[in-house]
């Protein structure tokens, strides 16, 4: 079965790739001053590198969200971005360009 073509999983939706989202763009609007390349291929590895270390945290309706939300500033948030951090600094170490 072809789920994407059955249902409308627009719904399904992974807050830690959010979080990781909006704390690496936090990181990176002084990164060019800091020496972090900001190339497409350096910020894409950064957040993989941080998502790969960091457990899902999938929601599919409107509560999901809320509880979501919630852990915003708690101990996940935290590992969040001590992922982001590290991811940061493993790929300044090592760009991914040429």
């Amino acid at each position: 079965m072809d789920l994407e073509k059955n249902y409308d999983l627009s719904f399904l939706v992974n807050d830690t790739e959010r979080m990781v989202l909006e704390e690496l763009g936090v990181l990176l609007e002084t990164a060019e001053a800091d020496g972090i390349c900001v190339c497409q291929d350096c910020v894409v590895d950064m957040a993989a590198l941080a998502l790969n270390t960091l457990e899902p945290k999938y929601h599919a309706s409107l509560l999901g969200t809320m509880y979501a939300h919630a852990e915003k500033e708690g101990d996940y948030a935290e590992k969040v971005r001590a992922a982001v951090l590290a991811a940061v600094g493993r790929v300044k170490a090592n760009p991914s360009h040429v």
